[in-house]
């Protein structure tokens, strides 16, 4: 069933899954085509992650190592929103990687998570090109001894829900491999 999460891209799609489960390197090879070996064609990727301290810089720039030369980059950590208009413009799909950081940024930070995410819901609703959501799944573990941990987890299964909501693709990723949940492909934008 896996020709099932090629192009063409539906308008909105979510890859979900937990810590190391292959969904970054999913959702890039199918922003880029490149999923079944196919050159890569140009993306545009919303990174939402910021260099705190060295061990995530480390991460940051194995991601763009990883990535190569063919994706536009814009850095976002909290305007989302901003991010997507401006990512449009290029006309190629877009990579959002990831709402979990995004979310974490927006507790920080003291925003208001309900209106975010409404703000976020209605900028999709007006995207015109193909928009990939990378998120973690947190709810599937133990209960975080803290009140932070659970007001986090909480946000966060609030948050992938309402944009699984929206999706017209859903695809769980364990131990590398796609689990197409929910797929919608009639609302398939050309490639």
């Amino acid at each position: 069933m896996e020709h099932i999460a090629t192009f063409p891209l539906p308008p909105v799609s979510l890859v979900l899954g937990g810590a190391r489960s292959g969904k970054s390197t999913h959702a890039e090879r199918l922003a880029t085509g490149t999923l079944h070996g196919a050159a890569p064609r140009p993306a545009v990727y919303v990174a939402t992650a910021e260099a705190g301290d060295t061990e995530m810089a480390a991460r940051i720039l194995a991601h763009r190592l990883r990535r190569g030369g063919h994706w536009t980059t814009i850095e976002e950590p909290l305007r989302l929103d901003e991010a997507l208009h401006r990512a449009q413009a290029h006309g190629q799909p877009v990579l959002v990687d990831c709402l979990t950081l995004w979310l974490s940024n927006l507790m920080l930070a003291g925003a208001d998570l309900d209106e975010e995410t409404d703000t976020l819901l209605q900028v999709i609703d007006d995207c015109t090109a193909p928009v990939i959501f990378v998120s973690n799944e947190v709810g599937l573990g133990i209960v975080p001894d803290t009140t932070l941990g659970r007001t986090f987890r909480d946000a966060q299964g609030r948050l992938n829900m309402r944009i699984a909501g929206r999706a017209d693709r859903v695809i769980l990723m364990a131990a590398g491999l796609p689990l197409v949940m929910k797929d919608r492909p009639s609302r398939s934008l050309p490639p």
